[in-house]
């Protein structure tokens, strides 16, 4: 039901220590280095010898003073591999199951409580909400999961920063609401705006506490933490909405979900709500995190600029179809990329120092991605219109024209997003920023333009023009300066794209032939997933690993 916020990277896992695998090669604060080479892991327990263990056995021969036994090795330390793919499963059963259930929530919503008129005005609140989160913190609190050393040495400054920049950004934003309301067609937002943007400090205030659970991939916690976040936010904005209340439910509902969420993330992360100050730390964190904020901020620009554009342009009414519209083509972003990208930072950080190993890894990942996402971007996007009509009811119909280029922007998106993350990662900071500059000044021209012409059909489709025309090749540039050369991403999108291509020509094909009853939408459906299996059966063993492992070991 909500765009995913295109920064969150928060991530966790497993309960366990951070593995020791090979860290960025980066300048560090030296007052963020002390001790041993486990310093970065915070949450370390002290080894724990079992009372079953059998007592040690004495040589009879051997003298008395001799050793009573040989101390038994430490306990393996569980490989960054493993705390990865444990991270990852969490956090994809936590993406699921998070994201169906905002999935009926907006069915209820929609179906029963509120029109496209109420929808547009949440867009509105949501798109500012999105905009304001990119950079509220300043880019400091990537500093607890990127940074070597301990963090609790430098995350009362961290908390500090982000707490005071969050607070200042909404006081102003509070005094804007209503020209901001103004300006995107949409004056009955402001009151909204004011409510739903309280967020922004309480996500300020969870920046540290989140990411030390980030830094030990801790994602069955944040599972338990996102639940309750769920539960909450959604009971009060189905309630307030039943009641009439409107757009303003969610924006209770979602100020009620992130107070629960801050509580369970202190919680969870027991000691590191601590304020504190430090000017040199203070300076070499802002160095390290506003050109990331400003990078953040303005992949949020280009993301949201189109809700912005079709508000003012075109009215409440017409973007209430384009957020629908653009809700569901979120559902494969959301359940996918934003699973992986909880993991995905804290990875690839670890394997910055390995150009090779990097390389393999980003290759795999984005295999993976593209592969879940590409058959559900086909199916919603070659069967939009009567999917949006089953699931939505017909006066929903209208935003199925714009469905199936917004599924075609999903999945350059994914791309993109990993992209991102592992350029921050490899420490290419400021030239995220001029990537993501150019996308926002080849984009705001031609959505302009587009909604004045084309509506919000138009608005898609130009999207999609400077997303694979403009950004992708600037995007692949970069990642080869990084070292992960066009070879390897054309490895993972090959088979994907071709079985993409075959479930295309199937539902065309089929759709024509049998009609979009739901007997013929379900066969329909099958067939081409089942067409798509086949497909990309070839890259089972790449997408495994094994194929990479034998291919850099012949």
């Amino acid at each position: 039901m909500h765009r995913a916020r295109a920064t969150d990277t928060t991530a966790g896992g497993t309960a366990d220590r951070p593995g020791t695998a090979p860290r960025p090669v980066r300048r560090v604060p030296s007052w963020a280095v002390q001790g041993g080479p486990d310093d970065d892991e915070p949450f370390a327990a002290a080894p724990v010898i079992s009372d079953s263990s059998p007592p040690p056995v004495r040589d009879p021969a051997s003298p008395a003073t001799a050793p009573a036994a040989v101390p038994a090795a430490p306990p393996a330390v569980p490989s960054l591999g493993r705390k990865v793919r444990s991270a990852a499963r969490w956090s994809l059963i936590n993406t699921v199951v998070m994201r169906l259930g905002n999935f009926v929530t907006g069915i209820l919503l929609a179906r029963f409580a509120l029109g496209p008129s109420a929808w547009g005005v949440y867009g509105i609140a949501q798109t500012v909400l999105l905009v304001l989160l990119a950079a509220n913190e300043l880019g400091v609190g990537l500093a607890i999961i990127r940074w070597d050393g301990d963090a609790r040495r430098f995350s009362p400054t961290v908390l500090t920063l982000s707490a005071a920049s969050s607070t200042a950004l909404y006081a102003v934003l509070y005094a804007a609401a209503p020209a901001v309301a103004s300006a995107v067609g949409s004056p009955d937002a402001a009151g909204v705006l004011r409510v739903m943007c309280l967020c922004v400090i309480l996500d300020g205030i969870a920046q540290v506490p989140a990411g030390f659970l980030t830094r030990e991939f801790a994602q069955g916690r944040r599972m338990v933490i996102d639940a309750v976040n769920f539960v909450i936010s959604t009971g009060i904005t189905l309630l307030l909405a039943f009641d009439g209340m409107g757009a303003m439910s969610f924006a209770w509902g979602s100020v009620a979900g992130n107070v629960a969420a801050l509580i369970g993330f202190c919680l969870a992360a027991p000691g590191t709500l601590r304020f504190g100050w430090d000017p040199r730390q203070a300076r070499a964190l802002l160095r390290f995190g506003v050109p990331l904020a400003g990078a953040s901020l303005l992949a949020l620009c280009v993301v949201n600029l189109d809700t912005l554009v079709v508000g003012s342009t075109l009215g409440s009414v017409s973007l209430g179809f384009y957020v629908l519209a653009f809700n569901i083509s979120g559902w494969p972003v959301r359940i996918i990329s934003e699973a992986a990208r909880r993991v995905s930072f804290a990875g690839f950080s670890r394997l910055a120092d390995s150009p090779q190993a990097l390389a393999r890894g980003f290759s795999r990942a984005l295999g993976v991605l593209v592969t879940g996402t590409v058959p559900l971007c086909v199916l919603l996007g070659g069967l939009a219109t009567p999917v949006v009509q089953l699931i939505y009811g017909s006066r929903w119909v209208p935003a199925a024209r714009a469905l199936p280029w917004l599924m075609a922007l999903g999945l350059i998106r994914i791309g993109c997003e990993l992209a991102y993350d592992c350029l921050v990662a490899v420490g290419r900071r400021r030239s995220l920023v001029g990537v993501q500059a150019l996308w926002l000044l080849a984009l705001l021209p031609v959505l302009v333009l587009a909604a004045r012409t084309h509506g919000i059909v138009g608005v898609s489709q130009g999207h999609v023009l400077v997303a694979g025309g403009i950004v992708v090749p600037v995007f692949l540039l970069a990642l080869s300066r990084a070292g992960i050369s066009v070879r390897w991403i054309a490895r993972a999108c090959a088979w994907p794209f071709l079985g993409g291509a075959v479930m295309a020509v199937t539902i065309l094909g089929l759709e024509w032939q049998f009609g979009d009853s739901r007997p013929a939408l379900v066969a329909t459906g099958s067939a081409a997933l089942a067409l798509y299996a086949l497909c990309v059966l070839p890259s089972r063993h790449f997408l495994r690993g094994t194929a990479l492992t034998d291919h850099t070991t012949r």
